[in-house]
């Protein structure tokens, strides 16, 4: 029990570690695709500058709206930190913890929660712009979230198990053949899981002043951000090792392949937020519904019987 106990731990504490440095990256990646050069002013570089922006908020003077539902508005943000974390014990970084054995129910479980946090934080917030954006999160996660499971299932149709961190069986040319088109759906899945640009529409600072979180500042808004930067994180892993696991010629090279991935996904996420704008809302129902729900199907029926014959 206490090495499971100790490599959660470990787990957690190195991916809150990645997860400060991360929020730099974003921000110089972000600052010279701008044509500026982002944090440079704490000490080398700027590179403690996320422990002064944690000191920051942490620093501030907590505050709440009047007519909140206090209890739920303090518990919000702390569940939201909760559950993002729990998705560290899917790493087998150490030893393998009892969840790693399910990791494909944990991780399906654990994104569903997820929805949870944002339409309670802007509910009790009781003001408009939070309650606005806590609904777009919803109806945003509903639209997807079919979609993220039959494009799963269509990586565990060719891994022909329900672990990510093994390789594959599966040696189909037809199956080789198709590996753009899920790569490419899931690539905006994972974006639309993490509420970021373009499907950042639970946060649209132009027109919900910042949705769901309006009214959190300082310490509380610090765990929202903090949650939110730790699932990318972790979203980026676990999706290099679907891919690495789906795929069977990744199994020579299975560790250094899916270090790659976890690196290009990480630089996904930064390099389409200073690129793209944020959809229109009525953009995003259509896309979900009308072009990437169709394609997870087929893509799932045409997996599911490579992986029969």
């Amino acid at each position: 029990m206490m090495p499971a106990i100790l490599s959660a731990f470990l787990s957690m504490v190195l991916i809150l570690i990645a997860m400060a440095f991360y929020t730099l990256l974003e921000r110089k990646i972000l600052g010279y695709s701008q044509l500026r050069k982002g944090p440079t002013k704490v000490s080398i570089f700027g590179i403690p500058q996320p422990l002064a922006d944690a000191m920051k908020l942490l620093a501030k003077e907590k505050s709440s709206p009047s007519s909140a539902n206090y209890t739920i508005f303090l518990l919000s943000p702390l569940l939201s930190f909760i559950l993002a974390l729990t998705l560290t014990s899917l790493l087998p970084i150490f030893t393998k913890s009892l969840l790693c054995k399910i990791p494909f129910l944990v991780f399906l479980f654990l994104t569903s929660l997820s929805i949870y946090p944002v339409f309670l934080s802007g509910w009790a917030s009781n003001a408009k712009y939070s309650m606005l954006g806590a609904l777009r999160g919803v109806a945003q996660t509903i639209s997807y979230e079919v979609s993220m499971v039959l494009i799963i299932l269509s990586f565990l149709f060719m891994a022909k198990h329900l672990d990510f961190w093994h390789s594959s069986e599966t040696s189909s040319f037809l199956a080789l053949l198709m590996q753009p088109i899920i790569i490419f759906l899931w690539s905006f899945t994972i974006l639309a899981e993490a509420n970021r640009t373009p499907f950042d529409l639970a946060e649209g600072e132009s027109e919900l002043v910042s949705g769901f979180n309006t009214e959190y500042g300082g310490a509380l808004f610090a765990i929202i951000f903090m949650a939110e930067y730790t699932s990318i994180l972790m979203i980026s892993m676990i999706s290099a090792g679907l891919l690495c696991s789906a795929f069977s010629f990744f199994k020579l090279l299975n560790f250094m392949v899916m270090m790659l991935f976890t690196a290009w996904f990480f630089l996904f996420f930064l390099f389409t937020r200073a690129s793209l704008p944020r959809i229109r809302y009525d953009m995003l129902m259509n896309f979900t519904w009308k072009s990437m729900l169709p394609m997870s199907i087929l893509l799932a029926q045409f997996y599911l019987l490579v992986s029969l014959f």
